[in-house]
């Protein structure tokens, strides 16, 4: 059974929409989250009678509308986010996907994590305390990470007495910040996530402000054209082959596109062979396609033969991505040590894993000052760097700000497993 007004976003081909929320700790993410939920109605009566208990259980004077995505005890206990926490909802205009970062500069990693697939991303901002560390930390974060569109949600409005000179002032500085971040579309909300001003209604708390209420902005920003349609990039994730009686010589090559537009009859060539075909066949899980684009998952049948295995890519025969071992990236580190010179991690970028072997630090990011600290040994937990890689096997890659998905990888530690860091690919080494 569907929440309230998902089945008839589903029926209409809604465009999805996915937005991260961040900022610091006590801005009123969760409660927001919690808002949009309450008053889109698309949550069930029995998560609103539990989230009710819980809140009079605990003594709070009002229904706690953050308990709908603070799910783990230590986050209920403590009042804060700690992991991503992921809801849908949807309206008859478009179906949404959030993610709800955490707020604590430990939990940077989490929020990187819950931003990376971002197409918006919300930073509040207290509204009492104005623009603090982890707002300029949050928002640097989305910047690099090429997050198209930002909405500066200033929060906490009722808190001072909607007060238009408090929030001029924090839009004024964040504007300041925002121009030296290069993000082509900024926005400014003043609202209350606690009592619904200006989230999901209009409100008339704060008549100087003119501007739309949060989710009419959700559902109008364009995204579309945020995509890259001209790079085909198909990396390869599986190659099918049922070798079944019905299916004998069935085989296709599965993925997701990461750029571009795939049509029957488009010549293409594979990395890192070089080989030439043409596409055959393009279908999904509902049968044939004519053609198929970012981020359709299909499986595509070449006309030709050819040797093709998980890890490699098609593309256009003259249109192709870099192809190299030596690379150049900005990476937030992750891991518990520091990152340094000589370390050796693995890289998983795309569908293809190699060896890396970090060759320098070029500098460290200051968060504050967009300063760029040069010389630095090493980056610690959650700091921002420009480093270079060499690579066991070469890749095949697009700078991260012509595409996020063939431009980013995460570096593993192989002793452990864990993720330590997730990077940004630049053009080619200097």
């Amino acid at each position: 059974m569907s929440a309230p007004g998902t089945f008839m976003a589903m029926e209409s081909g809604a465009e999805l929409l996915r937005f991260s929320t961040c900022g610091s700790v006590d801005d009123g993410k969760s409660t927001l989250i919690g808002r949009l939920l309450y008053d889109t109605k698309s949550i069930f009566e029995d998560q609103l009678a539990h989230v009710e208990d819980v809140s009079r259980r605990r003594g709070d004077e009002y229904t706690n509308l953050a308990l709908l995505t603070d799910g783990l005890r230590a986050e209920r206990e403590q009042g804060i986010t700690i992991d991503v926490a992921y809801r849908y909802f949807a309206t008859p205009r478009r179906k949404f996907i959030i993610a709800d970062t955490p707020g604590h500069i430990q939990y940077t990693r989490n929020m990187v994590t819950g931003a990376s697939t971002a197409n918006l991303a919300i930073v509040l901002v207290d509204a009492r305390q104005g623009v603090v560390e982890q707002t300029r930390r949050h928002a640097l974060i989305t910047s690099l990470l090429r997050i198209p569109h930002i909405v500066f949600a200033i929060n906490k409005m009722d808190l001072v007495g909607w007060d238009e000179g408090v929030f001029r002032k924090i839009e004024a500085e964040l504007r300041g910040f925002a121009a030296r971040m290069d993000v082509a579309d900024v926005s400014f909300i003043p609202l209350s996530a606690l009592h619904g001003d200006n989230v999901v209604e209009r409100s008339d708390k704060g008549p100087w402000y003119k501007g739309p209420a949060l989710l009419h902005q959700l559902e109008h920003v364009h995204i579309a054209s945020d995509r890259n349609l001209i790079d085909v990039r198909f990396p390869v994730q599986w190659v099918v082959r049922p070798q079944a009686k019905d299916h004998h010589d069935y085989r296709g090559y599965a993925g997701q596109v990461a750029g571009g537009v795939l049509k029957v009859g488009d010549e293409v060539v594979v990395l890192p062979s070089g080989f030439g075909s043409r596409i055959a066949r393009l279908e999904n899980f509902d049968g044939p396609l004519d053609e198929a684009f970012a981020p359709m998952s299909v499986t595509v049948h070449l006309a030709d033969d050819v040797d093709v295995s998980r890890g490699d890519m098609l593309c256009r025969p003259a249109n192709r991505p870099v192809v190299g071992q030596d690379l150049d990236a900005m990476v937030c580190w992750m891991g518990d040590l520091p990152l340094t010179p000589k370390n050796r991690y693995a890289l998983k970028h795309t569908t293809r894993n190699v060896r890396a072997l970090v060759q320098g630090i070029e500098y460290r990011l200051d968060v504050n000052t967009g300063h760029r600290e040069q010389g630095v040994a090493k980056l610690e937990r959650n700091d921002l760097g420009r480093i270079t890689l060499r690579t066991t096997a070469p890749i095949f890659y697009d700078e991260y700000r012509r595409n996020r998905t063939t431009g980013s990888f995460i570096l593993i530690d192989e002793s452990t497993n864990g993720t330590v860091a997730a990077g940004m690919l630049l053009s080619e080494p200097r």
